[in-house]
C-alpha cells in the first residue's frame, strides 16, 4: 500500500493527490501537522527536509513531486500514465510542469507565508515583487500555452497536475487580468476535472485556516 504524508491545504500535496486520483491508485493518507513541534520533529526523523509530500512505498521513500509522480509512472502506472512516451512530448510536459512550480507554485506560496506572519514584520516589497512575479507568469502562459486542451495536447499530464493548484491559489493572490482569454479557459477545464474537484473538496474543511479565505471564490466553497 501506498502512502502518502500529506496537509489537505498544500499546493504541492493537491499536486500529488490529482496524480493518485487520476490513476486510481489505493493509497493511506497521513496528515502532518508541520505547525505542531513534535509532529514536525517526528517527521524530520522520517525525512530530514520535513517538506511534504512524501509517498512511501513500503520502505522506499520518494520525495519532491515531480518525482513521485515520474516513479508512479514506472512502478505502478494505475488507470492512466502521466508523462507521455514521446520524447518530445515528454520535454514539454516536463518543461510546463517546472514552469508551473517555479513561477506559479513558489511565488504563490511566498505570498502566503509573507501573510502567516504578524503584520509588522511582513515585507510589503517582497509581497509586491511575488505579484509581479505572477503576473509574468500569466503572460507566459497566455502567450505560450497550445491550443490543445491542457498544457501538452490533448492528453492530461504531469503538467496538469502541477497547473491545477498553482493556478488555483495564485489566482486569489492575483487574480488573472481580463486580457487572458487563454489562461482563464484553461484555468475552468482544471477546475472542472473531476480529480481537481475532489482536492478542492477534500481541502474545504481546512479552507479557514487560509490567511486568504476572505478573497476565496465562493464557488469553491459551496458543493462541488
Amino acid at each position: 500500500m501506498l502512502v502518502l504524508h500529506y496537509h489537505p491545504l498544500s499546493s504541492y500535496c493537491w499536486k500529488m493527490l490529482i496524480a493518485l486520483y487520476e490513476k486510481d491508485l489505493p493509497f493511506e493518507a497521513r496528515l502532518v501537522n508541520l505547525g505542531d513541534p513534535q509532529a514536525k520533529a517526528d517527521f524530520r526523523c522520517l525525512w530530514p527536509t520535513a517538506k511534504i509530500p512524501l509517498l512511501q512505498d513500503g520502505e522506499r521513500l520518494i520525495p519532491e513531486t515531480s518525482i513521485q509522480i515520474e516513479y508512479l509512472d514506472r512502478h505502478q502506472p494505475g488507470a492512466v500514465r502521466l508523462l507521455p512516451a514521446d520524447p518530445d512530448a515528454l520535454l514539454e510536459v516536463r518543461l510546463w510542469d517546472r514552469l508551473f512550480d517555479l513561477y506559479v507554485m513558489n511565488p504563490m506560496q511566498r505570498f502566503v507565508a509573507q501573510r502567516l506572519r504578524p503584520e509588522a514584520t511582513r515585507d510589503p516589497l517582497a509581497s509586491d515583487a511575488v505579484l509581479d512575479e505572477l503576473l509574468m507568469a500569466y503572460r507566459l502562459i497566455e502567450l505560450r500555452l497550445g491550443t490543445g486542451t491542457w498544457a501538452v495536447g490533448e492528453t492530461f499530464s504531469l503538467a496538469d497536475c502541477a497547473a491545477a493548484p498553482s493556478l488555483f491559489y495564485a489566482a486569489i493572490v492575483q487574480p488573472f487580468p481580463a486580457a487572458h482569454p487563454v489562461l482563464s479557459g484553461y484555468f475552468e477545464r482544471l477546475m472542472a476535472r473531476p480529480s481537481v474537484r475532489r482536492v478542492i473538496r477534500e481541502a474545504q474543511p481546512w479552507f479557514k485556516y487560509f490567511p486568504l479565505r476572505e478573497a476565496m471564490p465562493e464557488r469553491f466553497l459551496g458543493a462541488l
